[in-house]
Order: structure tokens, then C-alpha cells, then sequence
């Protein structure tokens, strides 16, 4: 089976500080698809990321506190120490595959990707959302408004949209692990080319 690729009541809002920081710092929340499962390490799209952005006139720090496996719930209860710790001035938000893999609610996958996104913003900090899609075996229904989820979450709370992660490749069973769920290591630049899309208009 191959893994592609998410109405709402925004919470209260926690109050944050963001202090001045002499360089942009981005950080990064997801699962396994920005974790580096089954690669080598530092072959992941995140990898390859920081190892352009540190190369800048100013240098930008990559912070990837990802869990292979994680939900939008579980990205939601650990956003606030992330925000804390890291102080972020981009946060990309890579989640959700997991909440469709276990059919999860629509409307609580939405729910919690609005919810991270304001909060990141509250913080102070920009945010990059990652679109992913689900195959119609899930019910077209379900695969259709999981898709919406994404363009949904960003056009209510002005995040930056990445409309698709797996754009370009998605079909073409040569960029996959065995499993044919997780991206293999030569899809990795894919991913990021397609992520550089939204972030570089916000690193100038």
C-alpha cells in the first residue's frame, strides 16, 4: 500500500515570548516521513536541508524533532516544550499520515494542525504546513476531505502551504522502500525541492 501524502474550533491560545535571535532558526515537527526511517543517517530531506541553509550568508539553524510514528495529537502535546526550547522563527509542520493510517477523525486531524499552527505563530514564528495524500481505498470521502484538511488549515490561519509532499514521484514505485509507504533516500531531495517551494519565500 502506498501512503500519500490531511470544520474547526481554534483553542486558547498560550502566551509566548520570542526573543531576539541573531539567525533564523527552523524547526521541524513530523513523523517518519522527516525522521530518516529506514536511511542512512543524514540522508533524510532534513538533513539535506540543513546542510544548505547552514551555508548562508546568515546561517540558519535546522532543528528536526521528529518521530517516526507520531499524530497530529502527538505533535500537538509536545508543540508548546518544542516552541520553548527551540524558539523557532519557521516551524514546518510535517503531520497527519499517521491520523489517516488509523483512520482517525477528519475533524480532529484539523483541529490539531490548526492548533499547532497558531500556537507556532503565537510564538512567533512562521509556519510551513506539509500536505500529504491518502489512496481512494480509504474511501474517497474520507481520502478527499483528509486532502482538503491541508489547504483548509492554511488558508485560515495564513500558514504557508505545501500542497503535496510526495508531488512528482508519488507513483513511481522506484522513489520507495519495500514497504512502499516511506520515501527511499533518492526521493529525499524530491521532498525538500518541493518544501524549498514554500519555506524560501519565508528565509528572504
Amino acid at each position: 500500500m502506498l501512503i500519500v501524502g490531511i470544520c474547526s474550533a481554534v483553542l486558547p491560545e498560550p502566551a509566548y515570548s520570542q526573543p531576539a535571535i541573531s539567525s533564523p532558526r527552523i524547526l521541524v515537527i513530523g513523523d517518519s516521513l522527516s525522521a530518516e526511517y529506514g536511511l542512512r543517517r543524514n540522508s533524510g530531506w532534513v538533513e539535506l536541508l540543513n546542510a544548505t541553509v547552514s551555508k548562508r550568508p546568515t546561517p540558519v539553524t535546522v532543528i528536526n524533532a521528529s518521530i517516526s510514528g507520531d499524530t497530529t495529537s502527538g505533535g500537538l502535546a509536545r508543540i508548546d516544550a518544542a516552541l520553548t526550547t527551540h524558539r523557532p522563527t519557521i516551524v514546518i509542520l510535517e503531520l497527519g499520515a499517521n491520523d489517516a493510517l488509523r483512520g482517525l477523525p477528519l475533524t480532529l486531524t484539523h483541529k490539531n494542525l490548526t492548533e499547532m499552527i497558531v500556537r507556532s505563530q503565537t510564538a512567533g514564528a512562521e509556519v510551513v504546513l506539509v500536505g500529504m495524500q491518502i489512496p481512494p481505498n480509504y474511501g474517497r470521502e474520507y481520502a478527499q476531505g483528509f486532502k482538503n484538511i491541508f489547504s483548509t488549515a492554511a488558508t485560515q490561519t495564513g500558514a504557508a502551504l505545501v500542497p503535496f509532499l510526495f508531488e512528482g514521484f508519488a507513483d513511481q514505485r522506484q522513489y520507495f522502500l519495500a514497504d512502499g509507504i516511506h520515501p527511499n533516500e533518492s526521493a529525499q531531495s524530491l521532498m525538500l525541492a518541493t518544501i524549498r517551494q514554500a519555506l524560501d519565500p519565508l528565509l528572504r
